[in-house]
């Protein structure tokens, strides 16, 4: 919402400057976002008439004027402009004058007393861009012929004003417009509130058009009135076209910016159609399919329902649909230079019934915004009321009849009682309030207040209010409360100190935290991002394997409709952005939730009811192993590089990975990740299928593992250190090519070595290329080395040999295992 501060203070004008006025707004809520001056700092610049205009003796294009610019005796000034003639009025600088720089952080232009192709020139005229109050630079900025000769430029346009720029909060749709500002401001510090005057036109002629409300849940109230004869060649008020200016609206014709003027004053959106094209009664009801509407910026739309059965609000004429109800008119009706004969209407539109509807079409507009928030369902005759008056004022000629005004009233908004209990708004704000200050604040509100019971219970008093037509925020007690401490003031809230006892927790050594997670990460080379919860369904299904994800109810864009059970799809979403960037290594990781449903969890504090929300952490690698560098040859990144990842970060827990398939990840070339043999997450490079679909140039790394179980940390034992030295030796193994490296580990540390055996490790595996009398087909060579210990004594060859012929015969008879000749 941006204004002037000279309109603000047309309403209500209180002893305060104007940063002090911008702290008042922003302390209530109402934050200013942005002052800006409405035109840059420039001195001695007057009103001048052209008296006299002779072409320049040395320059085709030059012209010699004389100026009257106020100070009694004529200025000659050298003009190359080419709009300057005899009789206009323009900005005159005069000798000494400051103008502003040509660019940003620039010194300031001055005037000086100089010649300009031999003749003297003792000023000059200014266009709109020089004096930096407009882009035109088609000539010479022309003043009001009523403008007094010698007035300064900037009292005359009022240029010493600020533009405040207000960023509000959805509830605050009773701020929307000048007077509703001025309303809070009047409120908040005591200045009294000038109340514009609005006197009823009389009608002139009987003339109606038939209104009918077909759809009361989309219309409340629907209010308008027939205006002929009027002016269309009318010219908006400087003044008027001005104050739109400041507001950010551009000037278009009378008509529009009457009603645009009437949105930024009083908040309420109106329309005008050209009557002369309606035919019929106007029907207020929802679109229906295979209707189209060409709207006035020129876009044609669809107005049946959606594919969510959405449907959206028109009124229409016995011809046809004439405009998108709340949004935006159609062209059919619009208003043109050739307009005599006008319907005006000023409607409520619920809220619901709007909301939404401008995204649909990819656009919003002012009295969308407006409407979708709440406006004032009983003040629309009274403001249709001052719409004419301006109308009459600016368009109006002897000719002009206006007809009654038709009020036609549906459902209006039910504004039920609301209760504030004294005791418990002094508890939430934390500081005692009184009755009789809360009564003369909610009376200041206009919310009209009634003391419930003045005696001092068990709940102390109760306030109970009616919220006024245009609080449409004003909802629960916690409203009221808030409408309490904001005009106290939250600088007047005492600084208390917390009562409970800050304790230090140390933290359990068997648990580390998220960060450190992130910073082990972060050290493996990866970096952190963050991405939205609710994703692609697409995303779901091909990547998560979930064909039925929980939906969004109301989704920010059309492609984040579901949410997600599986971080790996937003990874994949980093890596195409930043090979659209041409990034040629990536190492990413997120760590957040996922929603997985779950009937057995119930609602609490932290939960929802049917939605299980664990953390996860997942990581992505793509590309080089490492940055380019000499001490190595470039290789791309595989399963093996992920999986030491994620050993690392897992250490000092020792976790398996036994072959399985996941949706998202090549079935040859995935892993499940378990702790204890429990399941902690996945490892995997990503399907070709997937490679493809995304349009990858390779195939990233991904793995996704459980929080919680990152987050289980042994607690560390005490070991002394060996006496003796471990004995280390070798062993070939035969082996099916279908049996495991872990069961062959977990085989010999389960064997017969009488505690000896300290450590099993795989360091080489061979496949004949053709079968041998040694190894069939189907089998392969393992070489496993031992590390042999006895903290007590030193192993002699026959321990140790007895102790390999032990295992060798357990391997034998348990997975079929044979010694390698």
């Amino acid at each position: 919402m941006q204004f002037p501060e000279s309109w603000l203070r047309a309403f209500c004008n209180p002893p305060l400057s104007t940063a002090q006025l911008a702290e008042t707004l922003t302390m209530a809520g109402l934050e200013v976002e942005e002052l800006r001056p409405v035109a840059p700092p420039f001195t001695q610049v007057v009103v001048g008439e052209v008296k006299s205009l002779s072409r320049h003796p040395n320059a085709d294009r030059l012209n010699v004027c004389e100026v009257d610019d106020g100070s009694g005796a004529l200025l000659q000034i050298v003009c190359g402009a080419p709009n300057v003639a005899v009789g206009l009025k323009v900005p005159c600088a005069r000798v000494g004058a400051e103008l502003p720089p040509a660019e940003p952080g620039g010194e300031p232009f001055r005037i000086k007393l100089g010649k300009l192709r031999g003749v003297e020139s003792a000023g000059m005229l200014c266009s709109a861009r020089e004096l930096k109050l407009s882009e035109e630079n088609a000539g010479l900025m022309v003043l009001p012929a009523e403008a007094p000769v010698g007035t300064d430029l900037r009292e005359l346009l009022q240029l010493d004003d600020t533009l405040f720029t207000l960023k509000l909060t959805p509830n605050l749709a009773h701020c929307l417009s000048v007077y509703g500002i001025a309303r809070e401001l009047s409120v908040l510090t005591g200045s009294p509130l000038l109340e514009p005057t609005i006197a009823p036109v009389p009608a002139s002629r009987e003339e109606r058009v038939p209104v009918t409300i077909e759809a009361p849940e989309l219309c409340g109230r629907f209010s308008g009135r027939v205006i002929r004869g009027l002016n269309p060649q009318a010219r908006t008020p400087d003044w008027m076209a001005e104050r739109l200016r400041r507001c950010g609206q551009r000037p278009v014709s009378a008509l529009v910016d009457l009603s645009n003027y009437l949105m930024f004053e009083l908040g309420r959106p109106s329309h005008v159609f050209d009557l002369d094209t309606l035919q019929g009664g106007l029907s207020v009801r929802w679109g229906r399919p295979g209707e189209q509407l060409t709207l006035l910026n020129g876009q044609t739309v669809e107005l049946g329902p959606d594919t969510a059965g959405q449907p959206v609000g028109v009124i229409a004429d016995a011809a046809g649909v004439e405009s998108l109800a709340g949004i935006m008119g159609g062209q059919a009706a619009a208003v043109s230079d050739a307009t005599r004969n006008v319907y005006v209407e000023c409607a409520f539109w619920w809220p619901q019934a709007v909301a939404g509807r401008s995204r649909r079409y990819k656009f919003s507009t002012d009295a969308g915004h407006r409407f979708e928030r709440g406006v004032d369902a009983e003040r629309t005759a009274l403001h249709l009321e001052r719409l004419t008056a301006l109308i009459l004022e600016v368009c109006g000629t002897p000719e002009t009849t206006v007809g009654p005004v038709d009020d036609t009233v549906g459902a209006l908004p039910a504004r039920p009682p609301l209760a504030l209990r004294l005791a418990r708004a002094e508890k939430v704000i934390g500081m005692p309030v009184g009755t009789a200050r809360a009564l003369e604040i909610f009376q200041r509100l206009g919310l009209v207040p009634v003391l419930e019971a003045a005696e001092t219970g068990q709940g102390g008093d109760v306030i109970r209010i009616t919220p006024p037509s245009w609080r449409f925020d004003l909802q629960i007690e916690e409203d009221l409360i808030e409408e309490l401490i904001r005009v106290i003031g939250y600088p007047q809230l005492p600084n208390t100190p917390p009562r409970a006892p800050v304790t230090a927790r140390v933290r359990s050594e068997t648990r580390r935290g998220s960060h450190a997670l992130r910073h082990a990460l972060a050290g493996l080379g990866y970096q952190e991002t963050v991405n939205y919860s609710f994703v692609e369904a697409r995303w779901e299904e091909e990547l998560a394997g979930n064909t039925e994800p929980i939906r969004v109810l109301n989704p920010i864009a059309s492609p984040l409709a579901v949410m997600r059970s599986s971080l790996i799809g937003s990874l994949v979403a980093v890596l195409r952005h930043n090979l659209a960037r041409k990034a040629p290594r990536v190492r990413v990781f997120e760590l957040g939730r996922v929603f997985l449903r779950d009937a057995s969890v119930t609602d609490s504090d932290t939960t929802v009811a049917g939605v299980r929300q664990p953390l996860r952490l997942a990581g992505l690698a793509f590309g080089a192993v490492d940055t380019l560098q000499w001490g190595s040859r470039e290789r791309t990144v595989d399963f093996f590089d992920a999986k030491g990842d994620v050993e690392a970060l897992l250490s000092p827990c020792q976790p398996r990975f036994v072959a399985a398939e996941h949706p998202a990840m090549h079935p040859g070339r995935s892993a499940r990740v378990e702790l204890d043999g429990q399941a902690v997450g996945w490892i995997g490079e990503l399907h070709p299928r997937w490679r493809q679909a995304y349009e990858l140039p390779g195939a990233p790394v991904l793995f996704e593992l459980d929080v919680e179980a990152l987050q289980r940390l042994p607690l560390p034992q005490l070991q002394a250190l060996p006496k003796l030295l471990p004995v280390q030796r070798d062993l070939a193994l035969i082996a099916p090519d279908a049996l495991s490296h872990d069961a062959v580990i977990d085989a010999l540390h389960a064997g017969p070595h009488g505690g000896l055996l300290r450590r099993a490790r795989l360091f080489d595996v061979y496949r004949p290329a053709t079968p041998s009398a040694e190894m069939g087909a189907g089998e392969r060579s393992l070489a496993v080395r031992l590390d042999l210990l006895d903290e007590d004594s030193s192993l002699t060859d026959e321990r140790i040999d007895a102790t390999l012929q032990a295992l060798v015969a357990h391997l034998s008879a348990a997975l079929a295992v044979r010694l390698r000749g």
